[in-house]
């Protein structure tokens, strides 16, 4: 084994250095630390591009038994500034995390259905749908707390937004500020 022992290492020529071959495996030992003042790529990805976002006030006046899209606008944290505009937007390729809750009620009437789903580029996407209905159109539904979640493979640019519906006999909707929508890059 040979030791070198340096400070600073810089390129001779061009501006790549590389460290090891094919099939080599590089040590850092223990205690030691990475600092990356630079762009980081080829490490591991999970729990980058996270977001967590949340609704400060009611969001009112949902029409009636149409899909309609959650606002946020308080943000928890946003790790890369990927949520802007009420959707997350992937930075890079990879598969992504979400999960979304929302309460809703009818302003004047009870409901018999309430479902969520997330919506990819503008397309609902049925793998993530959740809704309760009840039998014989009866409308008890006062008050609903619904929460979707779902894995997507997302290209650069992707975005995904969450949609709700809730059905009345002739009411509009609000959703209280307890809404909430988050995710991560786990791949």
């Amino acid at each position: 084994m040979s030791l070198l022992n340096v400070n600073t290492i810089e390129p001779s020529t061009g501006t790549d250095i590389t460290l090891g071959a094919s099939g080599d495996t590089i040590t850092v030992p223990s205690g030691a630390t990475i600092t990356n003042s630079g762009t980081a790529t080829g490490f591991d990805t999970a729990g980058t591009n996270s977001f967590s976002v949340a609704g400060s006030g009611n969001q009112s006046s949902i029409a009636d038994n149409t899909w309609t899209k959650l606002t946020f606008d308080s943000e928890n944290w946003d790790t890369d500034s990927c949520f802007a505009s009420n959707k997350f937007t992937a930075p890079a390729a990879g598969k992504y995390f979400f999960t979304a809750n929302a309460s809703m009620y009818g302003d004047t009437d009870n409901g018999n259905s309430i479902a969520g789903k997330f919506y990819k580029n503008g397309s609902g996407d049925a793998q993530t749908a959740s809704q309760l209905d009840l039998a014989g159109g009866s409308n008890i539904i006062s008050l609903c707390l619904l929460r979707c979640t779902g894995i997507f493979d997302l290209a650069q640019n992707d975005y995904i937004e969450v949609y709700v519906r809730f059905n009345t006999n002739s009411s509009t909707i609000t959703a209280p500020a307890s809404r909430s929508f988050m995710g991560y890059r786990v791949a």
